[in-house]
């Protein structure tokens, strides 16, 4: 004989208190924006209801955070920019990325890459996916393949001349010169 399965308890309304819990968490166990802060806080209240008087203050928990240092959207998208660019994305996608996080324009163009950690970006998903001079066997030297591999870089959101450039290195050596050539102007500028 089993017994019947229990009823699962509707999750309680969230009160003033708790929804200071929440975002407290929230933010202490994750770097976010503001943006995903109240993202956050909006999904709970929808998920569990509010049992407090008026609105809920996600504005004004956000904007305390904020004030506080707890939430920073400048360090949250340098920190994000850092990043996707080191695990070879390009500018385009790490904007798209901060986009959607909710980061403003100010904050995306002071996270924004100069033409050397650019260059280091496309190389650093060339070695990754095995690319251009890092690709293994065979090299690829027939159209559709240098096509696959122009459509990777350009898919990862490197601008079109960092991607045939990177494809035109004849070697490894050539593609890394090709990064230290932009450190060089950048220390020269």
């Amino acid at each position: 004989m089993t017994a019947p399965p229990r009823q699962k308890r509707p999750p309680r309304p969230i009160d003033p208190a708790r929804l200071d819990e929440l975002a407290l968490a929230y933010v202490a166990r994750f770097a976010v924006s503001a943006a995903k802060l109240e993202t956050y806080l909006k999904r709970k209240l929808a998920e569990r209801g509010w049992a407090g008087a008026g609105e809920p203050p996600i504005a004004a928990i956000v904007a305390r955070f904020v004030a506080a240092g707890y939430v920073d959207d400048a360090a949250y998208a340098r920190m994000k920019a850092g990043s996707l660019r080191r695990r070879g994305y390009g500018q385009r996608r790490i904007g798209q990325a901060l986009d959607a996080a909710g980061i403003g324009l100010a904050d995306r163009a002071e996270a924004a890459a100069g033409e050397h950690a650019q260059r280091e970006a496309v190389l650093a998903l060339a070695r990754r996916r095995r690319l251009g001079p890092y690709a293994t066997g065979p090299a690829v030297t027939d159209r559709a393949g240098r096509e696959r591999q122009l459509g990777a870089l350009l898919r990862a959101g490197h601008r079109a001349d960092h991607a045939r450039a990177l494809l035109d290195a004849a070697d490894p050596q050539a593609a890394e010169a090709w990064v230290a050539e932009a450190a060089d102007q950048e220390n020269d500028a």
